[in-house]
């Protein structure tokens, strides 16, 4: 090759160098800045964050398992893992430095000197290639940050149900404790009658059977509460669920999120997010395997003393690659194009999961509202009616002392699916605002939740 036709080329592939780089440098700069900030203003965890607290409150409860749970964690170093791979796939190999030497020469009488050779190289990638490469690890990590995204809203609504269930088991307990006082007042009076000759034996061993139904169920709400305190604690990182404050007494709903449509969470939910940043992923790997069929440039540089004319020791010079296994390059590219269409599809199963995690949501909702105005105005308050009917025909002799005990067990159960309507409609709104993508929060205002938003007296 001619002086000039190397000088030429050489030149080429110095000016090739910049194109290899990554123009995505700022993007790298502005999500690893938002990470950083993230882990900046991440409090670290309390050894004991309700320490004091008279009872549990629902925001506080869910801002500290965003805080403790080691799944969030998990999330966040994974994004730091996806972020870390840009600068590893967007820079050049480490260059190249070699020494020879050619042993003959060595006490040689025929050559003046003994023969060294020293080179220096570099393999510069076909341009384009880096800044693919650096595009899909970005989108990786953007998706990574969808993901950490998801999970928090996932917990989010875990932990504001679980709070929900925490607060109705309390609340059933102490109808239930309420109720077993009132059956152990009526088995004291039936006892009384028997003894007086008013009433017959079955009298009191009713009111018995009745308080013995009534003491298991006080066991039974006892290990839920317990059990549930302990998911709570699994949340919070915790070992031990007695450690948590008592329920509040009032329930305030879960706030009911504005324009419960699928449209809203098309825009809002990460899980869609992330979705389409691996099909940019998907898109830069297919671009990438294109390239593969263009050849990569190696510069290099060597000084040999084996030449006895010191003008011919310096020499400079690139390689190229010549990509003739064309099978695997084209096997890579349908590789490439397989997963980017897998990427598409899906993001279009998401899409799908999403509309109808909303309609389903929206209609449990509906359902659990329609509940609660029908037990509270209407189920709770006959079931206490009747039962003051039927306690005032017993004193009149008009009724029976076993109507009396069903018609406050019906007062008991009515008490019971009030509350738990209440609890419901609280549960099935963290479901709502989880589905449209939004953090759950209280309803502080007063008929949103479509039931009270106080516990029921």
């Amino acid at each position: 090759m001619a002086p000039t036709s190397v000088r030429a080329a050489l030149l080429a592939a110095v000016l090739w160098l910049p194109g290899c780089l990554a123009p995505g440098d700022a993007h790298y700069r502005a999500l690893d800045g938002a990470l950083a900030t993230l882990e900046r203003e991440h409090p670290p965890p309390v050894a004991r964050p309700f320490a004091g607290a008279a009872e549990l409150e629902r925001e506080t409860l869910v801002a500290e398992v965003l805080r403790r749970n080691p799944s969030i964690a998990a999330a966040r170093f994974a994004w730091r893992a996806a972020l870390a791979r840009y600068p590893q796939v967007t820079s050049l190999d480490d260059p190249m430095v070699g020494y020879s030497v050619g042993p003959r020469s060595f006490g040689s009488g025929t050559i003046s000197q003994e023969a060294h050779r020293f080179d220096v190289s570099q393999a510069i990638p076909f341009l384009g290639k880096l800044s693919l490469r650096g595009a899909a690890a970005l989108a990786e990590a953007e998706a990574a940050s969808q993901d950490f995204a998801a999970v928090r809203l996932r917990l989010a609504a875990i932990a504001s149900m679980l709070f929900d269930e925490y607060w109705l088991l309390a609340r059933s307990a102490d109808i239930n404790h309420q109720h077993l006082e009132l059956v152990r007042e009526l088995r004291t009076i039936a006892t009384a009658r028997y003894g007086s000759g008013l009433a017959e034996q079955q009298d009191p061993l009713l009111a018995e059977v009745e308080e013995t139904r009534l003491l298991h169920r006080e066991l039974v709400l006892g290990t839920a509460q317990r059990i549930t305190a302990q998911q709570l604690a699994a949340l919070l990182h915790w070992r031990d669920g007695s450690q948590l404050p008592p329920p509040p007494t009032a329930l305030i709903p879960v706030s009911i999120p504005d324009d419960p449509i699928p449209d809203v969470a098309l825009e809002t939910r990460p899980e869609l997010h992330a979705a389409e940043s691996r099909i940019d992923a998907r898109e830069a790997a297919a671009g990438s395997a294109q390239r593969e069929f263009f050849p990569d440039v190696r510069l290099f540089g060597s000084y040999d003393r084996s030449w006895d004319a010191t003008d011919m020791r310096p020499m400079v010079g690139l390689e190229i690659n010549v990509p003739l296994r064309l099978g695997r390059r084209r096997a890579a590219v349908e590789q490439a194009r397989a997963e980017l269409e897998q990427a598409r599809r899906e993001r279009q199963r998401i899409e799908d999961e999403v509309r109808t995690e909303v309609v389903t949501a929206r209609e449990r909702l509906a359902e659990a509202q329609h509940l609660g105005v029908l037990t509270r105005d209407r189920l709770l308050p006959a079931a206490r009616d009747r039962a003051a009917a039927i306690r005032a025909g017993f004193a009149a002799g008009r009724s029976e002392f076993d109507d009396w005990i069903d018609a406050e067990r019906a007062v008991r159960d009515a008490e019971l699916a009030a509350e738990s309507a209440l609890a419901d409609v609280s549960r099935r709104a963290a479901e709502l605002a989880a589905a449209l993508g939004q953090m759950p929060s209280s309803d502080t205002s007063s008929g949103r939740s479509g039931a009270h938003g106080a516990s029921h007296e």
